[in-house]
């Protein structure tokens, strides 16, 4: 079994390497939520192949946000992404009264954590090979997620 490791990061890079590194960790279940998902690079080339071999191999991803226009007009490649694995990704929007919810976080197999603390700032942590850490962000994400509503479908005519 592997030893819990933590790392903290305070810069975009780093954050976007932590949130790399639990994807490259996971293999069944990413949960993710922020509010608008700026920082986490679902856009970037090397993230869409991480994400469809993840997918491709029967992983699932859940994620939750307050605003979906930066993925609507930034991220083409993860629109076609959710195009192309939407039987295995979902996307939900967070209701009116919790989009006061400022943290940030992406869950790995119920393993590994990467959490800002406050989504306007980058100063944050990433554990990895640790139920523990991700006990309080699952139940998080599983109320954040039972309060959203269905948002980015694809459809027939695109997206």
């Amino acid at each position: 079994m592997d030893e819990a490791l933590t790392v903290r990061f305070d810069t975009r890079r780093e954050c976007e390497a932590q949130f790399r590194a639990c994807l490259a960790a996971s293999s069944t279940l990413l949960e993710l939520f922020d509010p608008d998902f700026d920082v986490f690079p679902l856009g970037a080339p090397d993230v869409d192949a991480a994400l469809r071999a993840f997918l491709a191999d029967g992983g699932r991803l859940r994620l939750a946000l307050h605003d979906p226009s930066r993925i609507e007009r930034h991220y083409p490649r993860f629109l076609r992404l959710l195009r192309d694995y939407g039987h295995l990704c979902e996307c939900r929007q967070t209701r009116r009264g919790l989009r006061t919810l400022t943290d940030s976080f992406c869950i790995g197999d119920g393993r590994h954590v990467v959490r800002r603390f406050h989504s306007d700032h980058l100063r944050g942590e990433a554990v990895f090979h640790s139920e523990e850490a991700c006990d309080v962000p699952e139940h998080r994400f599983a109320a954040i997620w039972e309060e959203s509503q269905v948002v980015l479908q694809p459809t027939t005519t695109g997206l």
